[in-house]
């Protein structure tokens, strides 16, 4: 466990944005993502019959699709312990293999911190 008071300002921020959108959205996992501008990119799990994403590979869409070049950050809050393969592969593609993913708890509490590479 990570004590969350000693997170950086800006990584509380993604955790509670991505907190509030999987409580608000009633689904699996929020998510949320920080470009290298400081803009941040938000999103729940997406479950329709044509297609399925995570939380945190919707985030990494948002902010391609919305011209971010590169990621500093990104949150995921879920039941699952880690991160998955594919979600990781998607931070390192835009953000690079030191991109720190901060894997939260629903209550925000943050179990652990990777990096995507």
């Amino acid at each position: 466990m990570t004590d969350s008071s000693a997170l950086d300002p800006e990584d509380r921020k993604i955790i509670a944005l991505a907190r509030t959108t999987r409580a608000r959205n009633g689904v699996p996992e929020g998510a949320a993502v920080r470009d290298e501008t400081g803009r941040t990119y938000v999103a729940g799990t997406v479950t329709l019959d044509s297609l399925k994403l995570s939380a945190l590979r919707t985030a990494v869409a948002m902010a391609v699709a919305s011209g971010a070049t590169s990621l500093e950050a990104a949150a995921v809050v879920t039941e699952a312990e880690s991160a998955s393969p594919e979600d990781l592969a998607a931070v390192r593609d835009l953000g690079g293999a030191k991109t720190p993913v901060l894997l939260a708890a629903p209550d925000g509490t943050v179990r652990e911190t990777v990096t995507a590479g």
